[in-house]
């Protein structure tokens, strides 16, 4: 059980793409055209394989819309991650009571969405492939869009809340993980609970992704403008390096 894909929400999906495309070396994969049916375009980028997705709503009054005009700007705003076993997963969702918004029963592609309210911080989806190294959403021929020069994966996420503890609590039930010290250590990657820092309310603070170069990184982001309170910021998520190449 790994994190796999991470989702941005931004008003200008373009200019998210252009600025993760040019910082990191990365190349859109797909656009997928069946996502209109909830008045929003994405585009996906492979990390290695994992993936970032930029989604933008093109209609009003989307859930996605409704997103970023509560935390005042752009975010981090799902975070999804591959099970082993999703009749597993299913149960522990079911037992602990948390309503599913949206699953998808594909022999693909099983998925189910978590409502938002109940879990905290993001949209948490829990998906199964077939087989299992393929990725869906990210269309059929992703790896040839794969390039690792620069960066290899995503590593991490944060997720900011004025009670942690009790968020972190939820998640672990579901996931059916122990946190230690408030992270939630996955196979290769993990969840951290912290306080608010930036005063924009619950949610996602940093996506951590592993890169080749951290102080070149540093240095090619400052170059792009993309420096914020001293962190690299692209579509309103932090983005924190680490080297684990």
């Amino acid at each position: 059980m790994d994190i796999r894909q991470l989702v941005i929400a931004s008003k200008e999906r373009d200019r998210v793409v252009k600025d993760l495309c040019t910082l990191f070396n990365l190349k859109v994969a797909f656009n997928d055209p069946g996502i209109i049916n909830f008045g929003l375009e994405n585009a996906l980028l492979p990390v290695g394989e994992t993936f970032l997705e930029v989604i933008s709503p093109v209609e009003d009054n989307t859930t996605a819309e409704r997103f970023i005009n509560r935390r005042n700007g752009d975010g981090g705003y799902m975070v999804i991650i591959q099970v082993e076993d999703f009749i597993k997963s299913k149960n522990l969702v079911e037992s602990n009571n948390i309503q599913i918004v949206w699953n998808s029963n594909s022999p693909e592609a099983k998925a189910m969405h978590l409502h938002p309210k109940q879990m905290g911080g993001a949209i948490l989806s829990l998906d199964q492939m077939t087989p299992t190294d393929s990725w869906k959403w990210a269309g059929s021929d992703w790896e040839k869009f794969v390039d690792i020069s620069v960066v290899n994966s995503l590593v991490g996420v944060k997720i900011q809340s004025s009670d942690p503890d009790n968020m972190k609590a939820k998640w672990e039930k579901v996931l059916g993980v122990q946190a230690v010290n408030n992270k939630i250590q996955l196979d290769s990657t993990w969840i951290e609970f912290i306080e608010e820092v930036d005063g924009r309310g619950e949610g996602i603070y940093s996506f951590n992704i592993s890169v080749k170069d951290i102080d070149g990184m540093m240095t090619k982001a400052d170059k792009l403008n993309l420096i914020v309170n001293n962190n690299i910021q692209i579509g309103g998520v932090n983005f924190e390096l680490s080297h684990q190449f």
